[in-house]
């Protein structure tokens, strides 16, 4: 069921900019355009618009040129390096005040996403016999890795799994392979790779080799959802609600 426009939005209706990092496979852009296009269905009168950080058009900067009441959310999971940095950093070289969203994090909306990828790989809650590998992105700061660990305690709640873990693809403390030997060694005797990741691109696809050669199955990323797109949203409204309370 729509919901009823925002009286304050039919004069000028409110730009959402759904801002990824980009990346030269055309995948991953395919998702951030698949997920703006849900918004859109969902909040048919907000002006929502794709955008990316490099390697992919239309830019942050370009698109933000073109409108003037506009809130940036974070296409990212992880509260690192693209969000604390480089969105910041073409914000500031506008030379006017832009809103910013919070990441889309460890949210329970996507939690039930990867519950769903896991499911559609054939995994069940009550394999004991299987570990599981939650895979995401490093990060330097020690938070943001912090924060994602979250998510394999998360997943495995009431599950009779044998292990879950997060394994880190990229970072300083990159360390997929280390996992799936500790995994093994816990008692798992069959291994799921889950991507923690919006979209595949070029590290999932490393990730997927190394599953091959290791006989570990791997679902799908978090990839294009209604409860994606909900999240994003959501992010959105944090913002919104913050400005009319000021």
């Amino acid at each position: 069921m729509t919901a009823p426009i925002p009286r304050s939005f039919h004069s000028c209706p409110p730009t959402l900019i759904l801002t990824a990092h980009g990346s030269v496979d055309p995948r991953s852009a395919a998702v951030t355009h698949a997920v703006a296009g849900r918004i859109r269905r969902l909040r048919p009168w907000l002006d929502v618009r794709a955008a990316f950080l490099e390697k992919t058009e239309p830019a942050l900067d370009e698109v933000l040129a073109q409108t003037h009441d506009a809130t940036v959310v974070p296409f990212l999971l992880a509260d690192a390096y693209h969000a604390r940095v480089d969105i910041p950093a073409v914000i500031d070289g506008l030379g006017r005040r832009v809103r910013t969203a919070d990441v889309l994090g460890e949210d329970p909306a996507l939690l039930a996403v990867a519950r769903l990828r896991l499911a559609e790989a054939g995994v069940s809650p009550h394999d004991d016999r299987l570990g599981v590998i939650v895979v995401a992105v490093g990060s330097s700061r020690a938070a943001a890795n912090a924060k994602t660990s979250t998510v394999a305690t998360a997943l495995s709640d009431g599950t009779r799994w044998a292990g879950a873990q997060v394994a880190f693809a990229t970072g300083p403390h990159a360390n997929l392979a280390e996992t799936a030997v500790e995994l093994r060694r816990s008692g798992a005797r069959r291994l799921v790779i889950l991507p923690w990741f919006l979209a595949h691109g070029r590290i999932t696809d490393r990730v997927a080799d190394f599953a091959a050669r290791e006989d570990i199955s791997m679902a799908e990323p978090l990839g294009s959802h209604n409860l994606v797109a909900a999240t994003v949203l959501d992010r959105f409204d944090e913002v919104a609600g913050a400005r009319a309370a000021a």
